[in-house]
């Protein structure tokens, strides 16, 4: 019974700590904060790159021109697109 207790006890602590967890990431984006890995371009080489690519300039040479990734640049290709 002491076991079931304390089992009991550890689940309303770990449910506890996930909410707290959840509504701190809410809030944080709420204020703006952004999350993940920075880009590897900045706003003006994205620019840059969808130019060059509706200028019909191949995905790999752009990204061996930025020193990027292919997938970097289709990525940014497709988010323009949507």
């Amino acid at each position: 019974m002491t076991t079931q207790v304390i089992a009991a006890v550890a689940e309303f602590e770990k449910d506890l700590l996930i909410e707290c967890t959840h509504s701190g990431i809410a809030r944080a984006r709420a204020s703006g904060k952004r999350f993940g890995r920075p880009s590897s371009l900045n706003g003006e080489q994205q620019q840059v790159v969808l130019e060059r690519l509706n200028a019909g300039t191949s995905i790999s040479a752009v990204s061996r021109e930025f020193d990027t990734s292919r997938q970097a640049v289709i990525r940014l290709r497709d988010k323009a697109g949507s």
